[in-house]
């Protein structure tokens, strides 16, 4: 196949890293060596991650990359150096409306921004994400008086009610917000706030046609990403919603499908 990959973004949990390992695990060598060959011949490699920043640097560091990153499904852009090149909050109005929702239901909610992560209650999914994150859980009753502006909220709620939960508030919002569903969390954006824009955003500012860009992802969050590229690949066990996004199902098993679709590049 021609290969005129000048840009490419990588998803990080279930992409880079295999779904089940450990919060702190880091890409495996085959990986690592592929990335350095394609920075050696002029290639931009960068992170497209729901994680936050702080769970997202070493990844970029054990890699080597010194590109901006996309954090957050793209509600925050951040400098190699983790300072905020731009964030996406959601309009305070609507988070409070999102709060008292949770509330009302006996729901947890999360509420963070690209630094802090503050939840109602504890919960399996809140403390997943913190770990790989690489933030700290902070117990906060009533996170709509911290004064953080929210460029995240999920609301958790249960296998059996989160669609549910996701069609209300599609219904209520409509196009105002940005939903994402993982199992048990609901999780709600800015509008703007998704992999695919903020790709589109770096790519013109970097001078890459979207014809030239590859991105490989393997969930729904990824499917914004997956479909605006000109390129664009998921892994074996990537999931209904990127299968259909991607250009490219990927052969083998864990991430080796992924190293030999790099390394095709070269």
């Amino acid at each position: 196949m021609p290969q005129d990959v000048k840009l490419i973004a990588l998803d990080i949990d279930g992409t880079l890293l295999v779904p089940g390992v450990a919060p702190d695990a880091l890409p495996e060598e085959g990986i690592v060596e592929a990335v350095a060959a394609l920075r050696a011949k002029g290639v931009i490699v960068m992170l497209a991650t729901g994680r936050m920043y702080p769970g997202t640097a070493p990844i970029a560091n054990h890699l080597g990359l010194d590109e901006v990153i996309i954090c957050q499904q793209g509600a925050s852009i951040h400098e190699p150096d983790g300072s905020l090149r731009l964030g996406y909050t959601i309009d305070q109005d609507i988070a409070i409306e999102l709060y008292e929702f949770a509330m009302a239901h006996e729901y947890s909610l999360s509420w963070f921004d690209h630094e802090r992560y503050l939840v109602t209650s504890r919960t399996l999914a809140s403390e997943y994400f913190a770990a790989v994150s690489g933030v700290e859980v902070e117990l906060h009753p009533r996170p709509i008086e911290s004064g953080i502006k929210a460029t995240g909220i999920d609301i958790i709620s249960n296998e059996k009610v989160s669609a549910d939960v996701h069609r209300q508030l599609a219904a209520r919002y409509g196009n105002r917000v940005a939903l994402l569903d993982f199992t048990t969390v609901t999780a709600v954006h800015e509008p703007r706030a998704s992999k695919g824009n903020a790709l589109a955003m770096v790519a013109n500012e970097l001078g890459v046609e979207q014809s030239e860009v590859l991105a490989i992802g393997d969930g729904l969050n990824d499917v914004s990403m997956l479909s605006w590229a000109g390129h664009s690949a998921t892994p074996a066990h990537g999931d209904a919603f990127a299968k259909d996004a991607a250009k490219e199902i990927l052969e083998g098993e864990g991430v080796s499908g992924v190293v030999s679709r790099l390394l095709a590049v070269l």
